[in-house]
């Protein structure tokens, strides 16, 4: 497991996470701290020496603090001389999980998710977790590695994607939370009235159910290879996006899908995800899949 750090608060929220979540699977956490190459001009050659030295500081000051807190823990730092996201997408093509603050020490107040988290959400390689930060106790309430939230999926039955599916069951199985899948689903646009929009509730009973029926016969694969996950599952009359949201309020953590098509623009993320990144309270998890 990877985890970006840079110095402020919520990066260190995040890769408290991180370190939870690593020593609760039993795998190693690896912390990158990155320093961009700066221009003379910029930064004179004693400024940037200066920045590597409080880079390695602040990371082996981190190593430290985790291999206390967690015993258990295997746990090691590095410094790139890279811009963060340059250093965070390559250290992703050899990582299984990619863990960053939803904002580090860039931007401004307000600013729900920064460039960086924005940009290796996007491109990398493997599935990244953005945590945002909260006061108070929100970061142990929203840990799914604490058993406090359930994992909320985000499923299309017509398009079900093994990557995601299984990403999202493996870490409701990791931590004994509970799996809540949700299908957003909207009126066949031949019932409805160019002029009117005229639906009886005994025609949309009958396409719910339908709808709930396709998501219980996609799903099957995936419980029977996750036989200890409790499952519940949602059909909601909602745009994607909104139900996700709704259904987060409580979650510990949030999964959806980014594909990876060659012909798609490398670095641009869904309307779903964006949207989810931007509103959702809890940790979101972005895993990247093909078509």
């Amino acid at each position: 497991m990877l985890a970006g750090i840079d110095g402020s608060a919520r990066a260190a929220a995040a890769a408290d996470w991180a370190a939870r979540e690593a020593a609760l699977r039993g795998v190693p956490l690896r912390l990158l701290h990155a320093t961009p190459q700066l221009p003379e001009a910029i930064a004179p050659g004693p400024a940037l020496n200066r920045l590597r030295e409080m880079g390695a500081q602040l990371v082996q000051r981190t190593v430290t603090e985790f291999a206390d807190r967690y015993p258990d823990l295997e746990v090691e730092g590095e410094h790139a001389d890279d811009s963060p996201a340059g250093a965070l997408r390559s250290a992703a093509r050899d990582a299984a999980l990619l863990v960053v603050g939803t904002r580090g020490t860039g931007g401004f107040e307000g600013l729900a998710v920064g460039s960086v988290a924005l940009r290796t959400a996007a491109v990398a390689s493997c599935p990244v977790v953005l945590v945002p930060h909260r006061s108070g106790t929100f970061a142990d309430g929203a840990s799914a590695a604490r058993g406090t939230g359930q994992v909320v999926l985000g499923f299309n039955a017509q398009r079900p994607v093994g990557e995601v599916a299984d990403f999202a069951f493996s870490a409701a199985e990791a931590c004994a939370a509970p799996l809540r899948v949700v299908q957003a689903w909207a009126l066949p646009v031949e019932s409805v009235s160019p002029r009117i929009l005229v639906v009886t509730e005994e025609d949309r009973a009958t396409w719910e159910d339908q709808e709930v029926l396709r998501l219980s016969d996609a799903l099957r694969p995936w419980q029977q290879k996750y036989p200890g996950v409790t499952v519940g599952s949602d059909v909601m009359l909602l745009h994607p996006a909104e139900a996700l949201l709704n259904a987060s309020r409580s979650a510990g953590l949030l999964v959806v899908g980014r594909r990876t098509e060659p012909q798609a623009a490398e670095g641009r993320l869904g309307p779903v995800a964006h949207a989810v990144l931007h509103h959702a309270r809890c940790p979101v998890a972005v895993v990247p899949h093909a078509g």
